[in-house]
């Protein structure tokens, strides 16, 4: 009920605002829009809100004090005034103490019996007003206009009860309220142009970084990656920030350099295989010897087939780049896809023995796992002087109801330095310079693994095993199966 209630008023709010398009654009334009104008504003409101808060909170309390000081005087007055008329020692005119201006007793028929001299001759003052138990008295017959606290108090007398009223002027109060009024405004005044001069300066101190970090930001191209946003010396949020924005250019610096590099590396790869047949085939075309022109047209048919596969490569690494980790979450036995994989490759060159548990089910494209399987094989099936071993284990974590699927793709060929180690995932890297490309690939097996391994959420490393050579991929496990 109260939302729609208050959805009701903010739509009329709208509505009359629409009928006045001159005020909202009035409005939008001196509304304050950058973030330093906002931010003195907001101080300066909030300071005055306080500061108005606080004034006017000094200024009650200062003239409930000052009025009970005159209003306690007031009756002390009159209270000698009823000792006197108890006594019958009532005297006319009576005499006025510091602060009160004027005395009047009347008795129970509404006679004067006796006043001060400033009443003198004047009739019985009759009440208009009653409050906070003080009446008010209409004397503005006698030219009194200021305000004034009148108490009355009730007296026996000899000849019978009368009631005293006794009248205190407040001219003091009234002065000392539009004094404080006045120096309080006045300090307020102050106080929030300091507080607005002291904000837009700060605010504009700390907010040069960021604008020159905007300024650097905005100056820099595709081609300047290298620059680097200003850093503040000290430690704060803005200097964080600074940090942060270098770190991002040095991220896009390095992704530039790799894409530069890989691009030169793609055509050269590219360009060699495609140099090599065109001169075949023009050789073939112009030999007159069938047998050499066969061989010649075999030979660029491989070649084709080497382009074949190196197109089929740097397309699945586009792939992989453009897929993040929004990949198919299917769910996929580990090691059926390890033992069929192995048993479809056969024993040549080398054998491959394989370890594996029970069923290990992960979430991930088939696929794509495959590949990487046969990626390492390849690789392993390069170096091995004898043998290969495929090792499948689990690494649970009990506590946290996860855990890890380890797969092991280890060779007892020479085992990779540990300079090397990272190298062997970069695209087009070979660490043999003097192998021919025959046996040793295009070097993108290896990233396209680790690419794969990164899209489904895990790793692939080299671990320190001495004696052999191990390709170490680790894939998450589904919750359950962990718990499990």
């Amino acid at each position: 009920m109260a939302d729609s209630t208050a959805g009701r008023i903010r739509a009329a709010a709208r509505r009359r605002l629409a009928r006045h398009p001159r005020l909202v654009a009035l409005t939008a334009r001196l509304a304050p829009r950058s973030v330093r104008a906002r931010t003195t504003f907001a101080a300066c409101l909030s300071v005055a809100v306080v500061l108005a808060t606080a004034s006017a909170a000094v200024i009650l309390l200062l003239r409930a004090n000052l009025e009970r000081t005159v209003e306690t005087g007031a009756r002390e007055q009159a209270q000698a005034v009823a000792r006197l008329a108890t006594d019958g020692h009532l005297t006319s005119p009576l005499p006025l103490d510091h602060g009160t201006d004027f005395i009047q007793v009347v008795d129970a028929h509404g006679r004067v019996v006796a006043a001060s001299q400033s009443l003198a001759g004047h009739p019985a003052a009759a009440p208009i007003d009653h409050q906070d138990g003080h009446d008010t008295f209409n004397l503005g017959a006698r030219g009194d206009e200021h305000h004034q606290r009148v108490t009355t108090i009730t007296a026996t007398t000899p000849t019978g009860p009368v009631t005293i009223h006794v009248g205190a002027s407040l001219r003091t109060v009234d002065a000392a309220e539009d004094l404080t009024t006045a120096a309080l405004a006045a300090l307020s005044a102050v106080l929030l142009l300091t507080v607005g001069a002291l904000t837009w300066r700060s605010t504009g101190r700390a907010l040069r970084p960021v604008e020159a970090i905007r300024a650097e930001v905005a100056s820099i191209g595709d081609r300047d990656l290298d620059r680097r946003v200003p850093e503040p010396r000290s430690d704060d949020e803005i200097a964080r920030l600074a940090g942060t924005m270098n770190a991002m250019l040095e991220r896009l610096e390095a992704a530039g350099v790799r894409q530069r590099r890989f691009i030169a590396d793609a055509s050269h790869e590219l360009r060699s295989p495609l140099t090599v047949l065109r001169t075949q085939l023009e050789v073939a075309r112009a030999h007159p010897d069938p047998d050499v022109r066969n061989d010649l047209v075999a030979g660029a048919l491989e070649e084709t087939e080497r382009l074949q596969a190196l197109a089929t490569d740097l397309l699945l690494l586009a792939r992989l780049d453009a897929t993040g980790h929004d990949w198919p979450h299917e769910p996929v036995d580990l090691t059926e896809l390890v033992r069929a994989t192995v048993a479809a490759r056969g024993t040549e060159p080398h054998p491959v023995t394989v370890h594996t548990p029970g069923a290990v089910i992960i979430h991930g494209n088939p696929q794509w796992l495959r590949r990487l399987l046969t990626n390492l094989l390849d690789n392993a099936q390069r170096h091995a002087r004898h043998h290969i071993t495929v090792r499948l284990d689990l690494d649970l974590d009990l506590d946290k109801a996860a855990g890890r699927a380890l797969l092991d793709v280890a060779n007892d060929g020479p085992p990779i330095e540990p300079a090397d180690q990272e190298k062997v995932f970069e695209r087009f890297a070979r660490l043999d310079d003097a192998r021919s490309r025959d046996d040793g690939g295009a070097g993108l097996g290896l990233p396209i693994a680790r690419d794969i391994a990164t899209v489904h959420g895990g790793t692939l490393t080299v671990p320190d095993t001495p004696g052999t050579a191990t390709f170490r991929t680790s894939l998450p496990l589904p919750g359950d199966s962990a718990a499990a």
